[in-house]
């Protein structure tokens, strides 16, 4: 069988084949004594879980981490919702969507490990981070550190305040292999000085897929009275992790990535006692300096959003945290084993299990990223994302819990391919 011919039949055989959501649980539950790092491996176990998903047969998807698309019982979950909303209209949006989004907060908060009332919903990570970073009280020579990894348009939002405000930016660049997590933190350290004011860090490297030691930074910068707003864009939904545990003051993430939430889902921690802090971006009602709402008020919004979030927490619950991480980790280990000691390809995201799960970046010596990402899909069928700066030159692969070996066959062998 041909790579195209194997994308079509690997495609269509989810069609018309997808299992409702009691029918998930009771297969999740037959799964329930086999411990997470054999059920990883399982690929008869896997291809069930793909057939929820309607995958698209012209290429094979390796750039899951900018959406990750709904299962199709997540799918007909939203689809419900929005003709419900839409059967009521502005009885619901008086009548029940404040308390519904109330409730969803709330289990949102026991899924992430927060207190709900440090936690609101918004559209991604960027409108979570540039709440705080627009809206905190900046004067003429605060400092802010950042690294260049850090992702684009949060980089973008830090320029801002320092045009406005006249912030002074300083930026670190975190090592692709660092020795050790100290090697990390005294980046940080050794940027502050007494005028730093905030630091910026991502939890995961957008790039690369690094995770970083937040809990180790966090504790380092209050130490010497700093704070620290940390970018989980992708880290909710991905590895195991308690935001409470972290000890940072301001945490952002999209929930439309790893969590499988419809598009223009988000969520903003913030830490109570900061909350007077920060001027908020859309002006409401709320007054009480202490109430997440001053700071997240957002207008009439789409409320079918945030009920499917509830259902893809129950997805998400279902499969298993610690199933999951391990799905995702096993398929990334998969394919970086086969190539980090080839000649030529260059993996540019740690070996250490610890300090990564899904995502890794991998480069060819002598092939642009942006031609590497362009000759995988055209001669390969494959589609990634070039990553072109910040030390880091490759294409980033996010591969998903529906990702097959097959599929990571072909691209291990692509990438030996051309490497030769």
């Amino acid at each position: 069988m041909n790579k195209r011919t194997f994308i079509k039949t690997s495609a269509l055989t989810g069609i018309g084949s997808a299992m409702g959501m009691d029918a998930l649980a009771s297969l999740f539950q037959s799964k329930a004594t086999i411990p997470s790092d054999v059920l990883a491996r399982d690929e008869a176990f896997w291809r069930s879980i793909r057939s929820q998903y309607l995958l698209k047969p012209d290429y094979i998807n390796l750039e899951n981490g900018y959406y990750n698309f709904i299962p199709q019982p997540l799918l007909e979950k939203f689809i419900g919702h929005v003709r419900e909303i839409n059967y009521q209209g502005s009885w619901y949006m008086r009548n029940n969507a404040v308390e519904n989004k109330k409730r969803v907060i709330e289990k949102l908060a026991a899924m992430v490990g927060c207190s709900a009332d440090e936690l609101t919903l918004t559209r991604n990570a960027t409108e979570s981070l540039d709440i705080v970073i627009t809206g905190k009280h900046w004067q003429t020579g605060d400092e802010t550190i950042m690294a260049e990894q850090d992702y684009g348009s949060i980089i973008e939002a830090m320029k801002h305040v320092a045009n406005r405000y006249g912030v002074i930016n300083k930026m670190i660049s975190v090592p692709n292999h660092p020795a050790s997590d100290e090697e990390i933190v005294s980046l940080y350290a050794n940027a502050i000085t007494p005028k730093t004011k905030l630091i910026l860090v991502s939890h995961i490297i957008n790039i690369t897929g690094q995770i970083l030691p937040i809990r180790k930074i966090c504790d380092m910068a209050h130490a010497k009275g700093v704070e620290v707003c940390v970018d989980g864009a992708h880290a909710v939904a991905h590895f195991q992790f308690k935001i409470s545990d972290l000890n940072c003051d301001y945490y952002g993430s999209s929930l439309h990535k790893w969590l499988s939430t419809p598009l223009g889902a988000g969520l903003l921690y913030v830490r109570k006692e900061k909350m007077p802090d920060i001027w908020p971006l859309i002006v409401g009602w709320e007054k009480d300096p202490y109430k997440m709402l001053r700071i997240s008020h957002t207008g009439t919004h789409p409320a079918h959003t945030d009920l499917t979030i509830s259902d893809s927490i129950d997805y998400y619950n279902m499969i298993g945290a610690e199933r999951k991480e391990a799905r995702l980790r096993f398929l990334q280990e998969y394919w970086t084993s086969r190539v980090r000691n080839h000649p030529k390809i260059i993996v540019n995201t740690p070996a250490d299990p610890t300090r990564v799960c899904g995502i890794a970046n991998v480069g060819i010596e002598g092939i642009k990223p942006g031609d590497l990402a362009k000759r995988l899909l055209e001669e390969h069928k494959i589609f990634t994302v070039a990553i072109d700066g910040a030390n880091v030159f490759g294409c980033r692969i996010t591969p998903n819990v529906f990702t097959s070996l097959e599929e990571l066959d072909l691209f291990v062998a692509a990438l030996k391919k051309m490497s030769a």
